[in-house]
């Protein structure tokens, strides 16, 4: 996947991310890209504290992909997977993921919220303890702003 192909998969991900906030929903937003690095095989919205969106996406992808397949697909999400996630989407054998803006971003926006109490574990860190070789990508500061607009008024 080249540079333009990833900034196009996060902004993928900041609509399906709109539309969770349209719903009442946390603005998280997370797609299953193909082996093409262009088609949106899957997308999925934040469904709530414990149904994150990247989580509920790779697992639905794993019941539905066999794993040889997802190793050559990419999830993009709009910002840093946690540990939960990026332990998700390591174990759903996906083979790279992209996100867009870094967790501090998010923590600075959302502070101690009871709704979102981040954890200050890179993502990268988590799919580093693991066997496999998971490319991962991100931050992008070239989605930065659009990213960071969806959450602004949410978190107050």
């Amino acid at each position: 996947m080249n540079t333009s192909q990833m900034l196009a998969a996060l902004r993928a991900a900041n609509r399906v991310a709109a539309d969770a906030l349209k719903l009442g929903k946390h603005p998280f937003g997370a797609v299953l890209i193909g082996p093409d690095g262009d088609e949106v095989l899957m997308e999925q919205g934040n469904v709530n504290t414990v149904k994150h969106a990247e989580t509920e996406l790779a697992r639905a992808a794993a019941a539905q992909y066999e794993p040889e397949f997802l190793w050559q697909c990419s999830l993009a999400t709009n910002f840093e997977p946690c540990a939960m996630c990026a332990g998700t989407i390591y174990w759903a054998n996906i083979g790279r993921l992209i996100y867009g803006v870094a967790e501090e971003s998010l923590l600075a926006l959302t502070g101690s919220h009871e709704e979102n109490p981040t954890m200050n574990l890179p993502c990268r860190s988590v799919i580093e303890s693991g066997q496999k070789d998971v490319a991962v990508f991100g931050p992008f500061a070239e989605v930065e702003a659009e990213t960071l607009q969806l959450h602004r008024d949410f978190w107050v």
